[in-house]
């Protein structure tokens, strides 16, 4: 069942839960996803990064991505993360997306107003959400299996500078009408080889000023614990990738290696399948408080 993302985190802000967000980039992963969610009952966000254009465009992922959200037994949004340009966000609605995220966190905040402000003003026309960002959210060595460019807090001398500040994300908020806010505390996309220090307080500062659900991007490293305080403090939309990933890669490399089984790549892709939905259960329950 398709449905918008202000439907499900607007739930979720209610309740107190956040709501995965998890990286269609293979139909393995989209069924492991959806069959996690509908095995769980439990609504869902399927998403297309931007980033993972290399692997397959939007183009030829999306429409199979929107078949499966929906013919789900549960509520789905089908989003597109990091979008970095108008054309690739209004690509996206235009194929059926009901959310999308425009991410111009790099450029000045003058600018990212003035961006996200015509992107809400597009989306919200079609009925669809808009999430952006604020703040910096780190990179380390290894993101979506392959090497590329990492950065950690070692490389800025202030944290303020690069963390999202409660009172410019209420500026934000107010100036551009965002449905939800991706917001910086300390969190790292790709492997994260030692654990992150949160400023989870910092949250809940974020929440009060800005009275948006809140989203945390690069939750790699995040024990379950911090992961409830930071649910607690407002964070509403968890994007969750690299483990799941990692899940399906391992559970392919045991199958080739166990000689008993038949070389079929079709029993390979199930066996992916079927360690993506356990690894995503795993993260819809501690997400949902299951």
């Amino acid at each position: 069942m398709l449905v918008t993302l202000k439907e499900l985190l607007d739930q979720a802000k209610e309740e107190k839960k956040a709501v995965g967000a998890f990286n269609g980039t293979t139909l393995e992963a989209i069924r492991g996803i959806i069959q996690a969610a509908e095995e769980l009952d439990t609504p869902v966000i399927l998403q297309h990064a931007q980033s993972h254009d290399d692997m397959i465009d939007l183009e030829e992922i999306g429409p199979v991505m929107l078949y499966y959200a929906k013919r789900a037994k549960v509520p789905v949004a089908l989003h597109l993360d990091h979008g970095s340009t108008l054309e690739r966000c209004v690509q996206a609605l235009r194929l059926g997306f009901t959310s999308v995220m425009y991410d111009a966190s790099a450029k000045s905040f003058e600018e990212n107003v003035e961006e996200t402000k015509e992107i809400v003003k597009i989306a919200h026309a079609v009925g669809a959400s808009v999430e952006a960002e604020l703040g910096h959210i780190f990179t380390s060595e290894v993101v979506h299996g392959e090497g590329g460019d990492s950065d950690s807090k070692d490389d800025y001398e202030n944290l303020d500078d690069i963390y999202t500040d409660p009172q410019v994300a209420k500026e934000f908020v107010e100036k551009t009408g965002v449905d939800c806010l991706a917001v910086a505390f300390g969190t790292t996309h790709g492997v994260y080889l030692t654990e992150p220090k949160l400023d989870l307080p910092r949250v809940a500062r974020i929440r009060d000023a800005a009275n948006v659900p809140l989203v945390m991007h690069g939750g790699s490293g995040v024990s379950d614990e911090d992961y409830k305080v930071a649910i607690e403090n407002g964070i509403c939309k968890v994007n969750y990738y690299t483990y799941m990933n990692t899940a399906g890669g391992r559970a392919s490399k045991e199958y080739w290696e166990d000689e008993e089984k038949p070389l079929f790549y079709d029993s390979m892709s199930l066996a992916a399948t079927e360690a993506i939905k356990e690894d995503v259960k795993k993260a819809i329950k501690v997400f949902q408080k299951k």
